[in-house]
């Protein structure tokens, strides 16, 4: 019987702590305060995409401390960053595991495109052979499937995303979702850091909109790829309580069409950005992805000393 020991290797777990070493020092350097939120809480996430895990009689286990450092923004923190554990339900497999490690950070007076360069300067010395490129969506897709994600008539990128088997009653939104995971991702070069930014307005999430050069919305958002894998995910963060409580409500209409629990929004969230949420961008890291990009391999049970099915 062997279930008892770590499937990550000791130069992985050792990786693991360089890593952690280096993430500390390059915020330290910067002045940027490292913090430490709530893993159990009263409210989990709406986003219909992440299925928190409830814990009876307490409320959720986090998916994520963003909620909570917008609370510590609000309050007067200055720009900080947090590496913790993270949980979400249903996520299991090759790249995913339900309990993985976040490293999530925010900077007041940053815009978008300083934060990019800020996870640039990052992954220069997680992964210093690497060169970066920048993408819009709308242009990387287009180059890709041969279909404009924002223009193209719905029942064509329906058609296009059954064709490399989709499954059948996808929406728009969902058909570019799937064709982005499946056609697009794939297509970018393995050993460069590709910085996507421009996604349709309708990913917003909690990020703010604009209006690009061609009329269309888009969402003030970017993602990193390297090595088959997606590094980070960053905003422009939403400021206006009004609208982030309309788009909880959003949140739920579509999460009950899909047969989800409705999630309450989080009250102390709004009333932190009733006072005033300043100005900043922010992004999340799983550190998982980051040592399985750094180590070369495709499995997360390599660089996790004990996942799910042997915690």
């Amino acid at each position: 019987m062997t279930d008892w020991q770590p499937t990550a290797s000791l130069a992985a777990i050792k990786a693991r702590a360089e890593l952690l070493s280096t993430v500390r020092a390059f915020f330290a350097a910067r002045q940027v305060l490292e913090v430490d939120t709530p893993q159990l809480a009263r409210f989990g996430v709406s986003d219909p995409h992440i299925q928190c895990i409830a814990v009876p009689g307490y409320g959720y286990l986090q998916s994520s401390p963003e909620y909570h450092m917008k609370r510590l923004l609000a309050a007067g923190s200055g720009a900080i960053y947090q590496i913790c554990k993270a949980y979400r339900d249903g996520e299991a497999g090759g790249r995913h595991n339900p309990e993985f490690t976040m490293l999530e950070w925010y900077r007041p007076g940053f815009e978008l495109n300083d934060l990019v360069q800020e996870c640039l300067a990052l992954f220069a010395e997680l992964f210093p052979d690497a060169h970066s490129k920048t993408y819009r969506f709308r242009d990387l897709f287009r180059h890709v499937t041969g279909l404009d994600p924002l223009t193209a008539n719905d029942s064509d990128l329906i058609a296009h995303a059954e064709s490399r088997g989709a499954p059948k009653g996808l929406n728009k939104t969902a058909a570019v979702d799937y064709l982005m995971a499946t056609r697009v991702e794939d297509a970018l070069p393995d050993e460069q850091l590709s910085v996507v930014t421009d996604f349709p307005g309708w990913a917003a999430a909690l990020a703010q909109t604009r209006t690009d050069n061609d009329g269309v919305t888009v969402a003030q958002r970017f993602e990193i790829y390297y090595r088959g894998l997606e590094l980070a995910n960053g905003y422009q963060e939403l400021t206006d309580a009004g609208e982030q409580k309309r788009r909880f409500e959003q949140d739920n209409i579509q999460r009950e069409a899909h047969g989800l629990n409705p999630m309450d929004a989080d009250p102390y969230l709004l009333d932190a950005m009733n006072t005033g949420l300043p100005a900043c961008s922010g992004v999340a890291m799983g550190v998982e992805r980051l040592l399985m990009a750094q180590q070369g391999s495709g499995k997360i049970h390599d660089i996790i000393a004990f996942p799910w099915p042997r915690a």
